[in-house]
């Protein structure tokens, strides 16, 4: 699958300056397909999720084919959990581990797995971008 547009890209300010040019899913089917069957993501793009309500959002890598950093966010674009480096799932069944945080979300960034760290993101730490 190719990449979108750029005009389909918002910008995500990170604490160390760096923009990722991320896709917004923020709608049932985008949110459900992700960066699924993708070969590739450069290091300054990614996929954010917006939600309507803070939930404990879980996220897994079925079919996903590049390894991911996963950012979820409170209301306030505050970071509140991060899974680094989470590796690709084979597996052809529903049996992929999930992934989640322990408190509710509103916004998730899915970067090039390694990306996090060399951001200066870390549990706490402000994003920012516009809402759609």
């Amino acid at each position: 699958m190719s990449a979108p547009a750029a005009s389909q890209l918002i910008r995500v300010q990170t604490p160390s300056g760096t923009v990722i040019h991320a896709e917004v899913a923020d709608t049932p089917q985008k949110r459900a397909t992700g960066l699924m069957y993708r070969d590739h993501l450069e290091k300054d793009h990614g996929m954010l999720f917006f939600f309507d309500q803070a939930q404990e959002w879980t996220f897994w890598m079925k079919n996903t084919k590049i390894a991911l950093d996963l950012i979820w966010m409170d209301a306030k674009k505050r970071v509140i959990h991060i899974e680094r480096n989470v590796p690709i799932c084979t597996r052809t069944d529903d049996s992929c581990p999930q992934y989640r945080p322990n408190e509710g979300a509103m916004f998730v960034l899915e970067i090039a797995a390694g990306t996090v760290d060399g951001l200066k993101i870390e549990k706490g730490t402000k994003l920012q971008f516009p809402n759609p």
